[in-house]
């Protein structure tokens, strides 16, 4: 299993033009040691970047809408919290983990599951989340977003509010 903290969504076949765009994007927020690589998932790279997932993603945000041309692969950044290999037990306490950290006694959340080059149903990854999570659920307008990012034999979980992920492509009109 290799660790990523950002799951970038590109073209089709443009993965690798991705990638270099995505190295020199992060080196000039100051990561000299970005790494990223293709996933089993065409269109899907994952990244390990030394800088938090969610200020990286939005700062990458920022510069797109200042500088568009910059951004010609790069659709949506997705960060992530916690990888885990794809199983219905470790995705579960990883979720219940974060859940506890994140989510006020009081807040609302959500399930999402995002699942690519797997077996597993939508249906028993939620229940099987939900299950270990004691807060309200609002499927409609939720405080938090569990939100579970299935790439074959790794997940990437995080707790995200709205506005974490951050599409380059609806920013742009793409």
């Amino acid at each position: 299993m290799r660790a990523f903290n950002l799951l970038v969504s590109t073209y089709r076949n443009r993965e690798e033009d991705c990638i270099s765009e995505l190295w020199y994007l992060l080196r000039e927020l100051g990561d000299e040691g970005a790494e990223a690589w293709r996933t089993v998932v065409p269109g899907l790279v994952a990244v390990k970047t030394g800088l938090d997932p969610f200020k990286a993603s939005k700062r990458l945000g920022l510069m797109a809408s200042e500088r568009p041309w910059d951004f010609k692969y790069t659709l949506k950044l997705t960060p992530i919290e916690v990888v885990v290999p794809t199983s219905l037990d470790d995705i579960a306490k990883a979720a219940q983990g974060l859940a506890e950290r994140k989510i006020g006694s009081s807040d609302t959340y959500r399930v999402t599951v995002n699942k690519r080059a797997t077996m597993l149903r939508t249906s028993e990854v939620v229940e099987a989340v939900a299950s270990r999570i004691s807060r309200k659920v609002n499927l409609k307008n939720p405080d938090w977003t569990v939100l579970v990012e299935i790439v074959g034999e790794d997940t990437g979980v995080s707790v995200v509010k709205q506005g974490d992920v951050v599409s380059i492509a609806k920013m742009l009109g793409r």
